[in-house]
């Protein structure tokens, strides 16, 4: 089947190679020049199912009222007449309640813990070079009270098989002794052991290596502006240099695949979101962190890529925005020099925004939409690296008519355009 997939992040190269293996003939476009450089270039770069957890929580709603009143919060909204922000913050509130955050974290974690075997699997048997730790992601806690409302949120993914220590401060040091240089003190941390970190933009590009020996082609540099339909399928994908034709259309291009969708009048809840990273070159390395972690008071979170590290922060609701000043990234500045003082070279770092593409509920759209050669494969939000390559896989088995390995009721696109 000749396939065409919109967008070459992350997501998109795992659904190209995916559906490459299986025998399809696959065409990637993305307006943009190179692999994975928006979002996937700019996440935290943790793989993270230990923090898999539902945005749309029963505490949400007071953080977003604090937001609205100009409160430093880690989710921020700022008040605009925005009608798809509304629709999405209505639908995001109806997922507060205790038992829809529980499933739809559930379902998160599920795909996020299937999708790292399939990530650490296929960058072993391809040979992936790309900056991988394993020995864990440390959530780390300033005080008591936040550490035992952390224990006792995380028996639900305990429960599930996730294995997830407390460890107090000594343990910390012990296990990550660039922290025993901070300039702030812990009261204690989760321990995480399985989760991991990697450069997400580095594994896309050698997965996209694999992807050209497969046959596929990527076309970058294409803008697709619109999707024309007939009303029962897709016609084709228009761009300024003429239309594209295939027997099926895949949408994976993260948060701009609602503006896609809208062009043929489909609405989907994805709603951008945009996060603040910084990637610099490290002055100290012999003290630099050796494995992934969060500080859960300010949410910096932090992945040592090499001879670099990447600190990212921050979740602003304000559309497509990307624009940034020096002040916006003060926060990382702060927390990396209280964390790790001297170790990182913030003259020489790279600055950047991306936009993450959010669903009210957290888990993301992945099988048919209601066209029937149309499919989805996207709203992955803050841990779309995570979830990239087990999204792929279920999105190749729905396509060939195979049974998924999880059940992917909870990722239907035309259930949850219907029922939430």
């Amino acid at each position: 089947m000749k396939v065409a997939v919109v967008g070459a992040g992350v997501v998109g190269v795992a659904s190209a190679h995916a559906l490459a293996e299986r025998g399809h003939d696959v065409t990637v476009y993305d307006r943009r020049t190179e692999i994975a450089s928006d979002a996937s270039a700019s996440t935290g770069g943790l793989i993270a199912p230990g923090h898999s957890y539902a945005w749309a929580s029963p505490g949400a709603p007071a953080m977003l009222v604090r937001s609205l009143l100009g409160a430093q919060t880690s989710i921020r909204v700022t008040p605009r007449l925005d009608a798809a922000l509304i629709r999405w913050g209505v639908r995001f509130l109806r997922e507060c309640t205790p038992g829809r955050s529980q499933a739809n974290t559930l379902a998160k974690f599920a795909l996020a813990a299937y999708s790292q075997r399939l990530t650490d699997e296929l960058a072993a048997r391809e040979g992936i070079e790309f900056c991988h730790t394993d020995r864990g992601v440390l959530y780390l806690y300033r005080d008591e009270a936040e550490l035992a409302a952390a224990e006792r949120k995380s028996m639900l993914l305990r429960d599930h098989g996730r294995v997830q220590n407390t460890l107090g401060p000594d343990e910390i040091a012990a296990l990550e002794p660039a922290l025993a240089h901070g300039r702030t003190g812990f009261a204690g941390a989760i321990h995480d052991v399985t989760d991991a970190s990697g450069d997400p933009q580095r594994f896309a590009a050698g997965l996209a290596e694999t992807c050209r020996r497969l046959g596929v082609e990527f076309r970058l540099g294409t803008d697709v502006t619109g999707m024309v339909t007939d009303g029962s399928r897709v016609t084709h994908l228009s761009t300024p240099d003429g239309d594209i034709r295939a027997e099926a259309i895949v949408v994976a291009a993260g948060a701009a695949s609602p503006l896609l969708t809208r062009t043929m009048g489909v609405s989907i809840p994805v709603y951008p979101a945009k996060g603040y990273s910084i990637t610099a070159p490290l002055k100290d390395p012999s003290r630099a962190p050796r494995l992934g972690g969060i500080d859960e008071r300010t949410l910096v979170a932090w992945s040592p890529f090499g001879d670099r590290i990447r600190m990212s922060a921050t979740a602003e609701f304000v559309g497509y925005d990307r624009s940034f000043t020096p002040a916006d990234f003060a926060g990382i500045v702060a927390a990396g020099d209280e964390l790790f003082p001297g170790v990182v070279d913030w003259d020489n770092a790279h600055h950047r925004t991306g936009l993450r593409p959010m669903t009210p509920d957290g888990p993301p759209l992945i099988g048919p939409g209601r066209h029937e050669n149309l499919y989805f494969n996207t709203g992955h939000g803050h841990i779309g690296w995570t979830m990239a390559c087990g999204s792929a896989r279920m999105l190749a088995d729905l396509m060939d008519g195979r049974r998924p390995d999880l059940d992917p009721t909870p990722y239907a696109p035309v259930l949850r355009r219907r029922h939430r």
